[in-house]
């Protein structure tokens, strides 16, 4: 391989000369393992993303957005268990973009994954890059949306993964499926919104309202018109694919008079319970049954947010849509269902403390009980210093930081994973704390001037190895909950609890049928303890999915090192992969 340091040639040479090389590997690397593709069966889908521009009006207001095929939300994907997906995405607007495939495993393709600058450079103006990956052992809801920036306001769509062909549900079969995703829906152009709160050091603005597939519905000016409708039979069963694609706020979800029953959530089956509402933060997935078993009307589905800082601002509306049964009258008022208070973390721990997985001979349940590597991981916000003895927004006239043990994460100017394949130096360090680096009463009385370090560190991990992560909240601002979300992995999420976690905690975990997420919330002033194993080579993606958090820094990643044998080792890039 050629080196780096070689007389006269420059680091973004070096690397097109080993991407070139690496790709003489490619074909002997497929070759060898081009005998798994029979094992999966599935069929290849072919889509195309365009990126463009269109308008939207609501809430009496016109503006242009940033959209995919001039869809709002985007076109749903489906396709089955095994099948390979290929989505060539090509970008005509002027900001960059990338597409991530939330919560599928990417197993040996995490050029596929989409995080901008953590497994690809960004798809410019004029670009296009394919995306290619295979779906196995997934079956469910899940979702993608654009990784850049504060893109996916407008930019997102539902993912759905049907059984295998001839493979039938492990629940009452639907008679007909319904997706719903929640979103947020700012009158101003979200990437102004950005950049004013990153200058200033501050919050951003707040959304001006909630949507269900792209709509706020009757309960805001200007928007009876649009309200989604779900037409319902009276007697039929439905299955209601929930997604929360908000960027900032943890929602309740509940339809009036009907018992919603809980059966997958993040691609990943449950034993069946019966709810009045569901808690669903930004990133997760939710599937519910629900019969159509009410008298013939119409009934409100709402979604109202979940806010769990204290004195922290937000969009106190409530968004809604109509389960329309059939005969019913249309200048019949809705009935509204009763959500819970914006505050009640009673009801939001209960509803997570529910969950649990199916654990079947068809859907096996495997917790690591010999662990490798033992991981404390605080996640919080934090006050730093504002820049050129300038006066920010911040408390105390200070800057917003979020951090993971008290390292504020940076994003570098070349994709970590390239940097990571052709061992490019000087992209970043693999020096991540294991644990916090100051331990303290992370849930009690903060200690003073304790700032964030800055910079881009990883976590490096050998393949194979068992992990056990513990996220701990911190209250060096303020306790708050955060969705942490780990790409190309799911967690068994076997405990959380309120307080400081301690060892001692371990006796409390569920081993036996602990629910499976991809996005785990972890609870304000508490902590969440998940396992899984290291079995997909790259470099993966940690963090808040409130963008809010993520922006201020609240991630980090992993690599994942090379097995043995092409199986458990990362193929090199394709060819198209953007170039920064």
């Amino acid at each position: 391989m050629a080196a780096c340091s070689m007389k006269g040639l420059t680091q973004p040479d070096c690397t097109t000369l080993r991407k070139a090389e690496y790709l003489l590997l490619s074909a002997i690397l497929l070759a060898l393992v081009g005998a798994t593709g029979a094992i999966h069966a599935g069929i290849t889908r072919h889509f195309d993303f365009n990126i463009t521009y269109h308008n939207e009006t609501r809430l009496c207001h016109m503006k242009k957005i940033v959209s995919v095929n001039g869809m709002f939300p985007g076109p749903t994907i489906h396709v089955n268990e095994g099948d390979r997906v290929v989505v060539k995405v090509t970008n005509f607007v002027l900001y960059n973009m990338s597409i991530h495939w939330h919560g599928i495993r990417q197993l040996r393709s995490a050029w596929a994954d989409g995080p901008a600058y953590v497994t690809q450079c960004p798809i410019q103006t004029g670009q296009s890059y394919t995306y290619n990956f295979t779906v196995l052992s997934q079956s469910g809801t899940l979702w993608w949306h654009a990784h850049i920036s504060w893109m996916r306001a407008t930019v997102y769509g539902a993912f759905i993964i049907h059984p295998k062909r001839g493979v039938p549900y492990p629940f009452t079969q639907p008679d007909e499926e319904v997706p719903i995703i929640i979103g947020e829906w700012w009158k101003s152009n979200v990437e102004h919104v950005l950049l004013e709160y990153i200058s200033s050091g501050g919050g951003p603005n707040v959304s001006d309202a909630y949507t269900i597939n792209g709509q706020p519905g009757t309960l805001y000016n200007c928007s009876a018109s649009g309200v989604f409708v779900a037409n319902a039979v009276p007697g039929k069963t439905y299955l209601l694919r929930i997604i929360n694609a908000g960027l900032n706020t943890e929602m309740f979800f509940a339809l009036a008079n009907h018992t919603l029953t809980v059966v997958e959530i993040d691609a990943s089956y449950t034993k069946p319970f019966a709810a009045s509402a569901i808690l669903i933060s930004p990133g997760q997935t939710t599937n519910v049954l629900v019969t159509a078993d009410q008298p013939v009307g119409q009934y409100y589905m709402a979604a109202g947010p979940y806010v769990s800082g204290q004195g922290v601002p937000f969009d106190q509306s409530i968004t809604t849509a109509i389960f329309s049964y059939t005969g019913s009258s249309n200048s019949s008022s809705p009935t509204l269902p009763t959500l819970p208070k914006f505050n009640d973390t009673k009801f939001a721990t209960n509803f997570s403390q529910n969950l649990r997985s199916l654990s079947t001979a068809q859907n096996p349940v495997n917790v690591p009980s010999q662990i490798d590597h033992q991981l404390l991981f605080t996640v919080g916000l934090s006050i730093k210093s504002c820049h050129h003895n300038k006066t920010c927004k911040g408390p105390n006239g200070g800057r917003r930081s979020a951090s993971v043990n008290n390292v504020s994460f940076v994003l570098p100017k070349t994709a970590l994973l390239q940097a990571h394949f052709f061992n490019l130096s000087g992209i970043y360090t693999t020096d991540f704390p294991s644990n916090p680096p100051i331990r303290f009463n992370y849930t009690g009385k903060a200690p003073k001037n304790l700032q964030p370090s800055v910079g881009t560190r990883l976590k490096s991990i050998p393949f194979g190895s068992n992990v056990q992560l513990i996220l701990q909240d911190t209250n060096l601002v303020g306790a708050e909950s955060h969705p942490i979300h780990l790409h190309g992995f799911n967690f068994y999420w076997v405990g959380q609890g309120l307080g400081n976690y301690h060892p001692a905690n371990s006796r409390t975990f569920n081993l036996v049928d602990p629910p499976i997420r991809n996005t785990v919330i972890v609870p304000p002033g508490g902590w969440a303890a998940t396992r899984f194993t290291a079995d997909n080579p790259g470099v993966w993606f940690l963090h808040c999915h409130l963008e809010v958090h993520n922006t201020w820094g609240l991630e980090m990643a992993f690599i994942v090192e090379n097995g043995k044998g092409p199986l458990e080792t990362l193929p090199p890039p394709p060819a198209d992969l953007p170039g920064c």
